[in-house]
C-alpha cells in the first residue's frame, strides 16, 4: 500500500471475486471518478499483492524551479530547466543506485541496523513538461523497498546540492555511520507508479494458466488518468499552498557540514503519516 495521502497510479490489489460479465465496468460504476480499476488478471491461489511484490517504482513530480541555483537563477514559476542542470540532477540521482546504508534518510533506523541497507535499481529525472502554466519534472525511483521518508529525503538532498547549499561530497557521507542533516521535500508529488512482480512472472507468467502481472498494455490509460486527476491536483495545490516554494526557503537553515557520532534519534516525524513510503518494510 502507498503512504497515506500519496497518490497511486499503478497499485495492484489481490482479492477473491466471483467473475461476472463486464466485471471491471461494474466495479467502476460504484467508484468515484478518481478511483479506477484498469484491469483484471487471474493469479495463483496463494498470491498476495503485498508479499509477492519484489520492487516498487515511485515518482515525484515537482516544479522545476526547485532546481534553480540559490545565487544566480530565478526562484519562481518563470524558471525553465536547462539541459545542463537536468544532466547534473541525473548525475547526482544516479549515485543512489546500488546498495547503501540509508539510516540518515529515515527517523526509524540506527546506523548499524542491517535493515537500513536498501537496494536502489534505478533513479532519474525525466525531461520537463508544462501543464497548467507551470514547468514540472518527474523523478522516478525503483527499489526493492523503501523506508519512511527515504524517497523524500533522497530527493531533498539532491535539491540541496543542485541549489548550492550542500557540497556533492555529502552524498557519500550520508551513507556512513555519522548522522547527517538531510532536508525532506514535501509529500505533495509522491506517487506510487508501479509495483513489480518479476519473480512471480518468471515462475507463473508463462505456465499456460496465468498471465504475467505486467500492465504495459494499460500505460496509455494510466497516463491519461494521471493527466486528468493526479497532475492537476499537484499543480493546483502547489499554486494555492506553495508547499515547494515554502520548503525551499528552509534549506538555508540546515547544517550540511555538521556530523555526529550519535545514532539517529527515534523521534516521530509527521506522526500522521508514520510509516514507510511503500506502506511497510518488506524485508
Amino acid at each position: 500500500m502507498p503512504l497515506p495521502g500519496v497518490s497511486a497510479a499503478g497499485q495492484v490489489v489481490s482479492l477473491k471475486i466471483r467473475l461476472i460479465d463486464n466485471t471491471v465496468e461494474t466495479i467502476n460504476s460504484h467508484l468515484p471518478s478518481h478511483i479506477r480499476v484498469l484491469g483484471l488478471k487471474r493469479v495463483t491461489g496463494r498470491f498476495n499483492s503485498k508479499n509477492s511484490c519484489d520492487a516498487r517504482t515511485y515518482s515525484y513530480t515537482l516544479p522545476t524551479f526547485a532546481f534553480a541555483h540559490k545565487d544566480h537563477e530565478t526562484q519562481d514559476e518563470s524558471f525553465r530547466l536547462s539541459q545542463e542542470t537536468l544532466n547534473r540532477v541525473n548525475e547526482l540521482l544516479s549515485l543512489y543506485k546500488g546498495t547503501h546504508n540509508f539510516h540518515n534518510f529515515t527517523s526509524q533506523k540506527g546506523p548499524r541496523d542491517p535493515s537500513a541497507k536498501r537496494y536502489i535499481m534505478e533513479m532519474h529525472c525525466e525531461p520537463p513538461f508544462e501543464q497548467g502554466g507551470l514547468e514540472l519534472a518527474v523523478i522516478k525511483v525503483k527499489g526493492q523497498s523503501f523506508m519512511m521518508h527515504q524517497i523524500r529525503k533522497m530527493i531533498g538532498l539532491v535539491i540541496a546540492v543542485v541549489k548550492g547549499y550542500a557540497a556533492p561530497s555529502i552524498m557519500e557521507r550520508s551513507w556512513g555511520e555519522d548522522k547527517v542533516d538531510i532536508p525532506k521535500v514535501p509529500g505533495l508529488g509522491l506517487v506510487l507508479e508501479t509495483v513489480h512482480f518479476e519473480k512471480y512472472n518468471r515462475r507463473f507468467g508463462n505456465d499456460g494458466f496465468h498471465e504475467s502481472l505486467d500492465w504495459t498494455e494499460k500505460e496509455e490509460n494510466i497516463e491519461a488518468f494521471k493527466k486528468e486527476h493526479i497532475y492537476p491536483t499537484i499543480i493546483q495545490t502547489e499554486i494555492e499552498e506553495k508547499s515547494m516554494a515554502s520548503w525551499l526557503a528552509t534549506l538555508s537553515i540546515h547544517d550540511y557540514d555538521a556530523t555526529s557520532q550519535q545514532p539517529n534519534d527515534h523521534k516521530v516525524e509527521d506522526a500522521a503519516v508514520e510509516q514507510s513510503d511503500d506502506g511497510g518494510d518488506s524485508d
